[in-house]
């Protein structure tokens, strides 16, 4: 029996490797430094995460005038994150769904505002790379979004019956930039009831994802 889809374009933070805690640390360890409230909790965090990334940290109280977001903030951010990503597991129904999709013949690429190489490093280290036939990423650390990778993915494959799983309000954007489906999985950087507001479906993890997918 024949998938809904042909092409499955994952997100990456949030939706396969389970990293809002590490960041969330980082960016801590950040405020903590220079005397700002910190996030206490992961609701805290998914009220006031959003892209692109600088707004976001313009939010949580960095002063943009002090210390620059492109020069200063991103790469130390950055370097804070590269030392603890490895605290961050993949998430748990990653593995058996990317398998069962390979199983049905459906290409899998992942989609990410990430850079490109850090994502490659991140995912071979567990063992998931040869799960996606392609991964794009940004060519930078700075997170400013998706849609142009979108434009280019969906110009490389212009016949693919597609869907996003991501787990931000961004995601749906993209997955609309490129003409695709959308699931959103509220086990991320945003809150089931933000997710809820795009108007697509939203499960709770990758498990039941897996039903709106497969045959």
């Amino acid at each position: 029996m024949k998938t809904k889809y042909d092409h499955v374009v994952w997100d990456f933070n949030g939706t396969v490797l389970c990293d809002m805690q590490v960041g969330i640390d980082c960016v801590n360890t950040m405020l903590a430094e220079r005397g700002l409230p910190t996030l206490n909790s992961l609701e805290a965090y998914r009220a006031v995460f959003d892209f692109p990334v600088k707004d976001y940290y313009r939010r949580v109280g960095f002063d943009f005038e002090k210390e620059d977001y492109t020069t200063c903030l991103a790469p130390l951010w950055v370097s804070l994150y590269e030392k603890n990503e490895w605290r961050a597991p993949l998430f748990a129904g990653v593995e058996p769904l990317t398998a069962a999709l390979r199983a049905h013949g459906v290409r899998q690429s992942i989609l990410s505002a990430s850079e490109s190489h850090m994502m490659k490093k991140q995912l071979d280290a567990r063992g998931a790379l040869s799960w996606f036939d392609e991964i794009w990423g940004n060519d930078c650390i700075h997170a400013y979004g998706k849609e142009g990778l979108a434009a280019a993915w969906r110009a490389k494959h212009p016949d693919a019956n597609a869907v996003v799983i991501g787990d931000t309000v961004h995601d749906f954007a993209v997955a609309k930039a490129m003409g695709a489906d959308c699931i959103l999985v509220a086990a991320g950087h945003h809150s089931y009831d933000k997710l809820a507001s795009c108007g697509v479906p939203v499960v709770r993890d990758l498990f039941a994802c897996a039903k709106l997918l497969l045959p």
